[in-house]
């Protein structure tokens, strides 16, 4: 298939959670995190042609989603939310980068024309949920060829299900969160045998301020 050389990337505690309770924005957890740490990211951000988040991290987060911790030009902010219920008021819709909402045939018109009022693309890719099989080779076409991902677990899963990730870059936050239901890393049903899981390969580890960062290849 056609698609975006992809990366993950994210901030995870030592227990692989993302937030400190479900619902909870990872911005709490981000906190922790020194400016060396915000640096990586930001230089990972300005590496990359486009950016996604799913529209619950948009709701949850609020984030900006731009480069402004270095240098660099801000990639394209891609949304997919299958009924475009993304808030109007949200950061994404600021001038500082182009952004596309990737919704489905369910989207209401009225939400999808106030959100073309604020200047974002809105991609129908999908009937009632998006499919990310197509999504793939339109964003190539529209000249994405590198998508980092700073999604939540349910986004992470669609993608890793698919065989569509490429790296897993982590920033690991020394802290416990515990917890059966907080989200983790990626979400979703999960792999059920070992035949099937996704096999990842150390690349690199060092540390950024007072972090490791790791940074992992999918073994194909």
């Amino acid at each position: 298939m056609k698609r975006p050389y992809i990366i993950i990337v994210s901030e995870v505690s030592v227990d692989g959670k993302l937030t400190l309770y479900r619902g909870a924005s990872s911005k709490e957890l981000m906190t922790l995190m020194d400016h060396e740490a915000y640096r990586y990211l930001h230089e990972m951000r300005a590496k990359v042609d486009a950016i996604m988040v799913g529209c619950e991290t948009v709701r949850t987060d609020n984030p900006s989603l731009t480069v402004r911790y270095v240098e660099g030009k801000n990639p394209i902010r891609i949304i997919p939310c299958s009924t475009a219920n993304v808030p109007l008021d949200a950061n994404i819709f600021s001038k500082d980068a182009p952004t596309v909402i990737v919704t489905t045939l369910r989207a209401p018109k009225e939400r999808i024309d106030k959100i073309k009022e604020l200047g974002a693309e809105v991609w129908i890719v999908g009937e009632d949920l998006v499919d990310f099989d197509r999504l793939m080779p339109i964003m190539v076409d529209r000249g994405i060829k590198s998508l980092m991902v700073e999604g939540g677990a349910s986004i992470n899963w669609e993608l890793v299900k698919r065989g569509f990730v490429d790296e897993i870059r982590l920033i690991h936050i020394p802290v416990i969160v515990g917890g059966e239901n907080v989200p983790t890393l990626v979400g979703g049903e999960g792999f059920k045998s070992l035949r099937n899981l996704l096999n990842l390969r150390l690349r690199a580890h060092f540390k950024r301020g007072h972090h490791l960062i790791t940074e992992w290849e999918v073994v194909r």
